[in-house]
C-alpha cells in the first residue's frame, strides 16, 4: 500500500480508539489489519464467512476532527446483498472486507466481530483472559487436481494454507486424511480447516465453519463439571455437572486407593467410570447448545492427582503411601479419543500439570485463575474438599501443601449430615439467650422463622444438614456458650434449653425435632474439629515455613468454598486470623483455570513454569504438622488471639482447661 498523505481519509475504530489515514479505496478490513484492530474474518477477506460485520458511527467527532457518515463508504456491493439475502446482514451493518473508504469515517466493531474479545470474570480481583486459543480455523480454496498437476489433495491443501494464511510445514492427522477427498469434492473445494498450534491440521469441514468449540472440565472427587466455550469469543455456551460416580467406591480419595489395592483391576474400573461420565457431560453440553461433538476441537482437564491419573488411565496406587509418587507431574497432551473422551476425532485433551504428591492439576487451575505469583501481598488460597489444597505466598515465593480433611465438611460421617441438595439446611443462627435456632434450607430463600417458610418447603421438606450448615451450627453453638473452646458440649447447658439432651455419656443439640430430626452430637463436633484442625495445621505449617505470622488476603476456592460463610469458618479456626474484608470466595477457581488454559495457549506455558517454581511441603512427614494439629483442635485456636476477628465477632473468653494448660506448658518447654 502506498504511503498515506494528510489528504487521505481518516478512519477511527471503536472501541479500541485506533485511527489512521488511508487512501481511498482501502477496505475497512485492510485498514483494521494495518492498525492492529482485530476483526474476525476466517475466510481471509474473501467475503464468504460474514464474520467481519461493522457499523458506521454517524455524526461529528470533535475529538478526532471528522464528520463520520456512511456516505463516506462505497455503496453496498452485490456480494453484501447476496449475503444479506442468504444469511442476513444486520440492519446498518457492512462487511468490512467489502466496504471501502471514500471519506472520513468512524467504525464500530461489535463484540461479535472481535477476534480477541476479552472475557472478564465478574469478581473484583479477576484479571482479563486474552482469547488466544491453541486451535484456529481457516477457510481455504483448494485448487482442483488436473492431469498436468498430479499432486495429492493434501499437498494442494497445504499449498493453499501456505499461500492464503502463511502456514508452513503442517502435519495432518490420519482422521483428516481419511475424509479429505470426500470433503473437498462435496464442498466444491472450499473448506474450513482447524489447525492446532500452527503445526497440525486436526479437522476439516465443508464450506465456511462459523464456530468451533472447546470444553473445560473439572474432575473433582465429588463432582465433575464441564463448560462448553466458543474458542473464538471465549463465551461459555453451556455447562453441566454431575456427581462423580466413583463415590460408590469410597467417599474420600484414600478410600478409592484402598479399593484399587484390594481389588485387582480396580484402577481400570474407576478409570472407566470417570471417563464415561466426562464423555456424557461433553455430550450434554453439546446437546444443550444444539451442536455436535464433532464441533469440539480441544478439551482441558483439571483434577486432583488421583483423578488426573485415573482419567489418563494411570494406576494411582503409589499415591497411597509415602513418598506419594506421581507417574508424571508434567502437563499431558493426548488425543481425547485415546483416553476415551469423544470429541472431534483429531481433537486433543490438555491436562494441566500437578504440583507434586496430592497437590494436583486442580491447584494448578486455581493458581492460573488467581495468579498469586503476580501479587505483592501474602496470599492464602484454600480449596476445601475431602482433601484440602493450600497455597501460600506471593510473587517472590510460593509454597503448597495438601491436608487430609476428610469428608466431614461435605456432610459425610455426620449423624444428620448430607450433601448439599434441596432440603438440606445450609445456614443456621442460634439465639444467645434462649438457644432457639432459625435456619435456611437449600431451595428456599426464607428463614425458618418466616410465617411462609412451611409453605415454601412443602415440596423439598427438610432432609438433613450440609457442610456449610454444619460449620455454622458448630460455630453458633460455640458463640452461644454451648460448646467450649475444647469442642465439648458443656454439662451445664441442658438447664438452659430443652434442645440440649443427653446422648449416652455425652450431650447433643436438637436443631429440629420430629421425623426426620436433625441434631448434632458430640461425635459430630469432634469430626468437625478433626477436619478443621487438619486444614488449620496445614496452613500454619506453610506460614511457619514462609516465616509470616499474618496473611494479607484469603481466597476460598472450590464449590464448597463458594458456600462457606467466611466469618464462621474463621470462628471455627478453619482459617487464620485476617481482616474479613480481605477474605472471599474464588468460586470454582480450578474450573476457571481450565477455561483460561482452553482459551489462551500462552497460559499453558505460564502455569507449567510457575508449577516448577512452587515449593511443595509434605504434611505427612513434617514434624511440626502434628504440633500445629494439636493447637488447632481448640476453637478457634489454642494460641492465636484472632484480634481481627474480635473486631467484628464477640468471641467467648477462653477458659484454661487442663488440656490447654498442659499444651502451653509443652510450648514453653520447647
Amino acid at each position: 500500500m502506498e504511503p498515506s498523505s494528510d489528504k487521505d481519509p481518516v478512519v477511527v475504530f471503536s472501541p479500541s480508539g485506533k485511527r489512521g489515514r488511508f487512501s481511498e479505496g482501502t477496505s475497512i478490513l485492510e485498514a483494521a489489519r494495518i492498525l492492529g484492530v482485530d476483526i474476525d474474518s476466517v475466510c481471509g477477506g474473501r467475503s464468504v464467512c460474514g464474520r467481519c460485520q461493522v457499523s458506521v458511527v454517524e455524526g461529528e467527532l470533535s475529538k478526532h476532527g471528522i464528520v463520520s457518515t456512511s456516505a463516506n463508504l462505497t455503496e453496498t456491493t452485490q456480494t453484501e446483498l447476496r449475503y444479506h439475502k442468504k444469511q442476513g446482514l444486520r440492519d446498518g451493518y457492512r462487511l468490512s472486507c467489502q466496504a471501502k473508504l471514500s471519506g472520513d469515517v468512524a467504525i464500530d466493531v461489535p463484540a461479535s466481530s472481535q477476534v480477541h474479545r476479552q472475557v472478564v470474570r465478574k469478581s473484583f480481583e479477576a484479571h482479563d483472559i486474552e482469547i488466544n486459543p491453541i486451535v484456529h480455523t481457516y477457510v481455504v480454496s483448494v485448487s482442483e487436481p488436473a492431469l498436468d498437476d498430479p499432486r495429492g489433495d493434501l499437498e494442494r491443501l497445504n499449498e493453499a494454507l501456505q499461500q492464503e494464511w502463511q502456514l508452513d510445514d503442517l502435519s495432518c492427522s490420519r482422521t483428516v486424511m481419511e475424509s479429505l477427498q470426500t470433503t473437498l469434492r462435496s464442498a466444491d473445494w472450499l473448506i474450513s480447516v482447524a489447525v492446532r498450534e500452527s503445526k497440525e491440521i486436526i479437522a476439516i469441514w465443508p464450506g465456511v465453519k462459523e464456530r468451533i468449540y472447546g470444553v473445560a472440565i473439572d474432575v473433582g472427587s465429588t463432582t465433575i463439571a464441564a463448560h462448553l466455550c466458543d474458542l473464538a469469543s471465549g463465551e461459555v455456551i453451556s455447562d453441566a455437572g454431575r456427581m462423580n460416580p466413583q463415590i460408590r467406591y469410597g467417599e474420600d480419595l484414600m478410600s478409592r486407593i484402598s479399593y484399587i489395592m484390594m481389588n485387582p483391576g480396580g484402577d481400570k474400573e474407576l478409570t472407566r467410570t470417570v471417563r464415561e461420565t466426562v464423555s456424557e457431560l461433553v455430550q450434554e453440553v453439546v446437546d444443550e447448545a444444539g451442536l455436535e461433538v464433532n464441533d469440539v476441537a480441544e478439551i482441558t482437564i483439571v483434577g486432583n492427582p488421583i483423578m488426573q491419573h485415573l482419567v489418563l488411565g494411570l494406576n494411582p496406587v503409589n499415591l497411597g503411601t509415602a513418598p506419594f509418587t506421581l507417574v508424571t507431574d508434567a502437563a499431558v497432551t493426548v488425543l481425547a479419543g485415546d483416553i476415551g473422551i469423544e470429541i472431534n476425532p483429531g481433537g486433543y485433551a490438555y491436562v494441566l500439570p500437578c504440583v507434586a504428591g496430592h497437590v494436583g492439576a486442580d491447584t494448578a487451575g486455581v493458581l492460573l485463575a488467581e495468579a498469586p505469583f503476580e501479587r505483592e501481598e501474602i496470599n492464602l488460597i484454600v480449596d476445601v474438599g475431602t482433601n484440602a489444597e493450600i497455597v501460600l505466598g506471593n510473587r517472590d515465593r510460593l509454597l503448597a501443601a495438601s491436608s487430609p480433611t476428610g469428608p466431614a465438611f461435605e456432610g459425610a460421617q455426620i449423624s444428620s449430615g448430607q450433601r448439599a441438595a434441596p432440603g438440606a439446611i445450609e445456614r443456621v443462627r442460634i439465639d444467645r439467650e434462649t438457644l432457639e435456632p432459625r435456619f435456611k434450607v437449600i431451595g428456599c430463600e426464607l428463614w425458618s422463622d418466616d410465617p411462609e417458610f412451611e409453605n415454601q418447603i412443602t415440596e423439598s421438606g427438610i432432609s438433613g444438614i450440609c457442610g456449610s450448615g454444619i460449620i455454622e451450627l458448630v460455630a453458633e453453638l460455640y458463640l452461644a456458650g454451648v460448646i467450649s473452646s475444647d469442642g465439648v458440649i458443656v454439662d451445664e447447658t441442658p438447664s438452659r434449653s430443652k434442645r440440649i439432651f443427653r446422648q449416652e455419656r455425652t450431650f447433643a443439640y436438637m436443631l429440629i425435632d420430629g421425623e426426620p430430626g436433625v441434631s448434632i452430637s458430640q461425635n459430630d463436633v469432634r469430626a468437625i474439629q478433626l477436619a478443621k484442625a487438619a486444614l488449620s495445621a496445614g496452613i500454619h505449617l506453610l506460614m511457619e515455613k514462609l516465616k509470616v505470622e499474618q496473611v494479607d488476603r484469603i481466597r476460598l476456592a472450590g464449590a464448597f468454598g463458594a458456600h462457606i460463610d467466611c466469618k464462621y469458618a474463621m470462628v471455627l479456626g478453619m482459617l487464620p486470623d485476617c481482616d474479613l474484608a480481605k477474605v472471599s470466595s474464588a468460586g470454582n477457581a480450578a474450573g476457571t483455570g481450565a477455561r483460561i488454559a482452553l482459551l489462551d495457549q500462552k497460559s499453558r506455558s505460564t502455569i507449567e513454569r510457575q508449577v516448577r517454581n512452587i515449593e511443595k511441603i509434605e504434611t505427612a512427614i513434617a514434624d511440626q504438622f502434628q504440633q500445629h494439629f494439636v493447637s488447632a483442635m481448640a476453637i478457634p485456636h489454642i494460641d492465636d488471639p484472632f484480634d481481627e476477628l474480635r473486631k467484628v465477632v464477640d468471641l467467648p473468653v477462653r477458659t484454661a482447661t487442663a488440656s490447654s494448660a498442659s499444651h502451653k506448658k509443652r510450648r514453653r518447654n520447647r
